[in-house]
């Protein structure tokens, strides 16, 4: 194995479809008008030299190295910033460039620390190699310049040198090392769209600076990566490179945190990660990361890690390591008893978002092949199954509509129940890009997100409605393109149903749908809705981008369908730059979906009802299925309270902290005699576990994640699994111990399998995607290379199906008890419940929930900045402290989910969806107090979670 290396162009591609002729040095080559003459060099196989250039951004032109000359023109224009034109003769190695060269590279080296052999940048140092390729062997100006290399000069101090920046837990910055390409300040600038770094100075006192020339950790800085990425010197380096040193192999692989899917290069010595790079060619980041993706990938090595399975017989008991036959025999013995005592029913397993889709695919099939039932749900459940519901009722399809490139020919985008920048960060920053390119944006959100006014970002409108409203708002909005004509007839006649889009248009105009009505209870300016309304129908390409602040929802389902309703009756689907496109928050909870996750549904999206369907499975598995749909996880946990199901296998999720009204959640897993948890961790779910079996990380597995965008990306195993196995093959001997004759060899055989049972996945296999890199499902035979965009030609469900979406106000109500509203998100540096990135430095970020209030509701309870306070609701009460901030409107509150130790799901009441159960977290109901600290059940919680992970004896790890 050997480095995987990538070209740097020097310059991005031309879009133009027009191609320019031109010779350099002597050989012909043609490329798209608007090409620089750097990057048409580098296609021929000519390296010019360069250091302010690289192609993940604009020319710059400032360090004068890539001069060439061109016959006809005078001077030595640079070749970063000269376009070709048609004819053009060029020359990129003169005796003249030569000297020039050789003099610009001097100026470097003069004020340069010649470190080299001890540098961290030593063998990856693109100055040193230029030092090279000019042929630099003297210097005439000596090697102390304006000296800010050195702290002290003639024993003085030297006033002129800065201190290495190491405040930032994951990269250090050497001023004294920086050349002053601005690579990274544009790369912040152009990629990332954060500004956060500028040049200070002049002359040989210019050096980057983050902020106002502030420490890194107290700057704007992201952490994205994308300025240590662009940096050609050691200037900004991984602490990890300083550590380990250069890595010797890499191979392409998936990050495993969010749905946007990012591909990444991991580096490695050994066995051992060096460092995560974004991979150029992945076509849902392009080159393009953040703090966790490309940082916070240390979990998989923390102390936390369980690396043996365990088993107890009580909750109470602490735990014994056992070996992994005795932990596979006891789980087969305890779920047949269970369906022997309480019958087939009574037990059931989880898939895992997190997972592969080989590996979920596999549990799905271990619960109605080996199980005998159809009581398999996914963590889909509890986030985005009323897009499934919604989109498919629409559509025809469970999915998004679009590709991620779709944004870059967007002209107004929607933005509905999301937050990019701290979600889908490496998405936000491909949509920030657009709109400084002239895009126009509409935030609907209770709160003020960071799109809403961010650096050269600024929504066109932001509808601030009150949580709970989303159906009221999204139907008014549909009130005024339809009262005022601004529908597309051409579009609604030709793909949808004529008479239903009637219906539905004179449902959307009843007065009491107009927004000067809905104002009086969304808290949204009529005047809004209406030139939001109208920007959307008549601004060109429309896009909407959702999240789970419409799905989490008592009426989810119906926010979903009224959004698809919008995009039809503009004519906004089926081309680029437009579309309905969830953002998943799970790196594969799209996949886990496709795979066949839900109770109802074989993978496809197939009811379990179709007798064709359970054919396909039937003769393939050698078994017959169960044609009634099984249950869904609240109904699980609800049987379990009543005693009739007592066995749950849970694979790579923690329902204890992620899904709502925790108690009840504890209340149902301590009725259950067998609970088995696989997982990196003990987490919280483990506390009622009676089997924990070691789960293993994306570096140490092989398989596919499917994104948001139905890209099927390639895992591939960068490491031998800690725990001895991939969760593949866990699954694998648990069927086998259950009498399941099941003998894959390599995730590839799973994926076949999927492919000769799912017409969707028809044509995928792991040699397709080595020769694609990756395809967005479907991929079959009528769409052999994937579909980018859906519907292209015709909704999947023949026509689109418009759908009255009838605002109804949820059952959660304020009143004099609990009169704000909760709202729940995420931040950019933690993931989900936190399990991997809270064992990250990431935690320097955000190291506790807080809860978000307005100045006004905080004066009116005698609450400052940073007191403790109680949050309480109908379901019960948890305390953290107070974070006082105006992106919250009066009367709403807002706080995240990372940490255990506040359980803000303790919170969350029982109400949900009225399609799918997906439950209503974005509105409760809840009271803000004075408080001392923990409350009374945050004591007793953390207690029985310490006494739970007692570990009485171990074994040899398995590594």
């Amino acid at each position: 194995m050997s480095l995987v290396h990538e070209i740097d162009y020097g310059t991005p591609a031309s879009k133009s479809e027009t191609s320019v002729t031109l010779t350099i040095d002597g050989r012909q080559i043609s490329v798209p008008e608007g090409t620089s003459v750097m990057r048409a060099s580098m296609e021929a196989g000519i390296q010019v030299p360069k250091l302010c250039s690289t192609d993940m951004v604009d020319a710059f032109g400032s360090c004068r190295l890539c001069l060439v000359e061109i016959e006809g023109r005078n001077g030595t224009p640079a070749s970063c910033t000269t376009p070709v034109a048609a004819g053009m003769v060029v020359h990129t190695q003169t005796g003249r460039l030569k000297d020039i060269r050789r003099g610009v590279m001097e100026l470097y080296i003069s004020d340069h620390p010649l470190d080299c052999l001890t540098c961290a940048a030593n063998g990856d140092c693109e100055l040193q190699d230029m030092a090279g390729a000019v042929g630099l062997r003297d210097v005439r100006y000596g090697y102390e310049g304006d000296n800010h290399v050195k702290a002290r000069n003639n024993d003085d101090n030297n006033l002129k040198w800065m201190p290495k920046d190491e405040s930032n837990p994951y990269f250090t910055y050497d001023p004294s090392k920086c050349i002053v390409c601005s690579r990274c300040v544009r790369a912040c600038e152009e990629v990332q769209g954060t500004f956060a770094l500028t040049i200070e100075g002049r002359g040989f006192g210019s050096r980057v600076s983050p902020g106002m020339h502030e420490h890194f950790i107290d700057s704007e800085c992201v952490s994205c990566g994308a300025c240590v990425q662009a940096c050609p010197t050691a200037t900004l380096t991984e602490k990890s490179v300083i550590q380990i040193g250069q890595p010797e192999h890499s191979v392409v692989t998936t990050c495993a945190y969010c749905g946007v899917g990012c591909s990444f290069k991991a580096e490695m010595r050994g066995e051992e990660l060096v460092r995560m790079v974004p991979w150029k060619d992945g076509q849902a980041n392009r080159g393009h990361s953040c703090v966790k993706g490309r940082f916070a990938y240390g979990y998989s090595a923390h102390k936390d890690r369980i690396l043996n399975p365990m088993i107890r017989e009580k909750v109470t008991d602490p735990w014994r390591e056992v070996t992994w036959d005795e932990a596979f025999a006891h789980v087969a013995s305890e779920f047949r008893r269970i369906q022997y005592q309480y019958g087939r029913d009574s037990i059931g397993g989880i898939t895992s978002s997190r997972c592969t889709n080989e590996e979920t695919f596999l549990v799905q099939k271990l619960v109605r092949a080996g199980f005998g039932n159809n009581n398999v749900d996914t963590c889909a459940r509890v986030c985005h199954s009323p897009t499934g519901y919604g989109l498919g009722q629409a559509f025809g399809t469970s999915a998004g509509t679009q590709n991620f490139d779709s944004v870059e020919e967007s002209d107004v985008v929607i933005v509905i129940g999301a937050n990019p920048t701290d979600g889908h960060p490496v998405f936000a920053s491909r949509l920030k890009k657009r709109l400084r390119q002239g895009a126009k944006l509409i935030v609907i959100d209770p709160r003020r997100i960071d799109l809403v006014r961010t650096p050269h970002v600024e929504a066109a409108y932001h509808l601030p409605l009150k949580p709970g409203t989303n159906v009221a708002v999204m139907t008014s909005l549909a009130h005024v393109i339809v009262t005022e004509g601004l529908y597309d007839e051409a579009f609604i006649r030709e793909r949808c149903d004529w008479s239903e889009f009637e219906d539905w248009a004179a449902f959307v105009s009843e007065p009491y749908h107009s927004p000067e009505e809905t104002e009086k209870f969304t808290g949204v300016p009529a005047q809004s809705v209406r030139g939001a309304a109208r920007l959307y129908a008549r601004g060109g390409n429309g896009a909407i981008y959702y999240g789970l602040g419409v799905t989490e929802h008592s009426q989810g389902s119906t926010t979903v369908m009224a959004i698809a309703n919008l995009a039809m009756a503009t004519g906004n689907i089926g081309r680029p730059g437009v579309g309905v496109n969830p953002l998943r928050g799970q790196n594969n909870v799209q996949g886990s979906c496709d795979m066949g996750s839900f109770p109802h549904e074989l993978p496809g999206y197939r009811h379990i009802s179709d007798d064709a369907t359970r054919d396909i499975f039937e003769k393939l598995w050698g078994v017959k299925l169960n044609n009634e749909p099984g249950l869904r996880i609240p109904n699980m946990l609800d049987a379990a309270v009543d005693g009739t199901f007592q066995g749950l296998y849970v694979q790579g999720e923690d329902i204890l902290q992620s899904d709502p009204d925790t108690k009840h959640v504890a209340a149902g897993l301590a009725a259950m005699e067998c609970v088995v948890v696989q997982d990196l961790f003990l987490n919280e779910t483990a506390n009622y576990a009676h089997v924990f079996l070691p789960g293993s990380t994306f570096l140490e597995k092989d398989g596919t994640f499917t994104n948001a965008e139905r890209r099927i990306n390639r895992v591939r195993k960068v490491m031998s699994p800690r725990n001895g196995y991939g969760d593949w093959e866990v699954t694998q001997k648990l069927a086998q111990a259950m009498g399941l004759s099941w003998n894959y060899q390599h995730p590839s055989e799973i994926m076949d399998e999927i492919a000769a049972t799912t017409p969707s996945f028809a044509l995928v296999s792991y040699d397709y995607l080595e020769k694609t890199g990756s395809v967005q499902w479907p991929c079959n035979e009528k769409s052999p290379q994937g579909s980018p965009i859906m519907h292209v030609n015709g909704f999947v469900r023949g026509k689109g199906k418009f759908i009255r979406t009838e605002y109804v106000a949820t059952d959660e109500r304020t009143g004099p008890r609990f009169p704000l509203l909760l709202t729940t998100g995420r931040v950019l540096s933690q993931y989900n419940v936190g399990a991997q990135t809270r064992r990250t430095d990431n935690v320097v970020w955000h190291a506790e929930d807080r809860l978000e209030i307005h100045a006004h509701d905080a004066e009116m309870r005698g609450i400052r900045d940073g007191d403790w306070v109680k949050l309480a609701s109908r379901s019960g009460d948890t305390s953290l402290r107070a974070l006082i901030t105006d992106r919250v409107a009066p009367g709403v509150v807002y706080t995240t989910f990372h940490h255990p130790n506040t359980q803000a799901n303790v919170i969350t009441t029982d109400f949900s969806d009225w399609a799918t159960n997906c439950p209503e977290y974005k509105v409760t109901a809840v009271q803000v107090s004075p408080s001392n600290g923990p409350s009374q059940w945050q004591t007793e919680y953390d207690e029985q979670a310490r006494q739970s992970r007692r570990i009485a004896s171990k074994l040899e790890a398995a590594e």
